[in-house]
């Protein structure tokens, strides 16, 4: 079996082995470097090493016998459908849900609920994903159903052509109503499992926001992305002072572990696009689940913090 992996911006500047090993069909780190040591993987055409550091629009191309990781049947992971046409879906994902296969999660992700309906795309492991969510990260998100959907939705994103809004629950209260946070991101240059500004490899990202309520120790931000960097919204908040509520791993673990929130609050609540095809306006918009509802309603009751701002 032949595997290809184009790096995109989340492999950049990952070691060999470990972007290899991350593919469902490989499996493993280990098995990962039993294929580097092989011969059985190139780098743009040339046997590299497994520390090798991939760049950006790197091809690695992977001969396999056999696939040690093959994906069961449909496992249901829970969604539901806020549009659906010939050419592509709008799912509304819960909390939890990965979208699709990963190291550590080969099986039961939202692509598995979707077999045989999604599809397009260069990438074969994740057919018709145009963008995602993080695992934790409720709401809206696009999948293509065709080739042609796919390609004309990305190029769409690049251009920056469909609304991405999301609510996010952060500490403390931005100095301004509105504001555009212009920060590149990239991995962490001394975390390598993080994003941050703090990088040897920046790439443009930026963020609107809105507060759309102001609450004692805490703000309901009406966040848009303009770009779509991993992380993203997460970054850019921990950037300025005001992390998302329950977002240990960027700063927002204190105010999570006061609402008792399992996960960050971060919900994709709007999309707002023109089809690709045939040119009708699509708005979609979900509502907050519970578990994020029951965190502002905490946050809403929280006493006025002592500090210096009141936030």
């Amino acid at each position: 079996m032949r595997i290809e992996l184009v790096a995109g911006a989340a492999e950049h500047g990952a070691r060999l082995d470990v972007a290899l090993g991350g593919r469902p069909e490989v499996g493993s780190r280990a098995a990962a470097q039993r294929l580097i040591d092989a011969g059985a993987v190139t780098v743009d055409g040339r046997a590299r090493p497994k520390r090798h550091l991939l760049s950006e629009g790197e091809r690695v191309v992977a001969i396999v016998e056999r696939s040690e990781t093959a994906l069961p049947a449909d496992t249901a992971a829970p969604h539901s459908i806020a549009y659906e046409d010939d050419d592509l879906i709008v799912v509304d994902k819960p909390a939890g849900v990965v979208v699709h296969p990963a190291a550590g999660h080969p099986s039961g992700t939202l692509l598995d609920a979707l077999r045989g309906r999604a599809a397009g795309g260069r990438e074969p492991w994740r057919p018709g994903i145009v963008h995602r969510l993080d695992r934790d990260t409720s709401g809206l998100l696009i999948v293509a159903k065709n080739d042609r959907t796919h390609r004309a939705l990305q190029d769409m994103l690049r251009r920056r052509e469909i609304e991405r809004q999301y609510l996010a629950l952060v500490e403390g209260r931005p100095s301004s109503r509105t504001g555009t946070i212009e920060a590149a991101i990239g991995r962490d240059r001394r975390e390598r499992t993080v994003h941050s500004t703090r990088t040897d490899r920046p790439r443009e990202a930026r963020t609107h926001f809105e507060i759309e309520r102001a609450l004692p120790r805490t703000t309901l931000l009406r966040v848009r992305l303009e770009t779509g960097r991993t992380h993203q919204i997460r970054v850019h908040m921990a950037a300025i002072g005001h992390p998302v509520c329950g977002d240990r791993q960027y700063g927002g673990g204190a105010c999570g572990k006061r609402l008792v929130l399992m996960r960050q609050f971060l919900h994709s609540a709007k999309l707002r696009f023109t089809h690709p095809l045939t040119g009708a306006p699509i708005a979609c918009e979900s509502k907050l689940p519970v578990d994020l509802l029951r965190a502002l309603e905490a946050a809403a009751r929280e006493p006025v913090s002592e500090g210096p701002d009141g936030d």
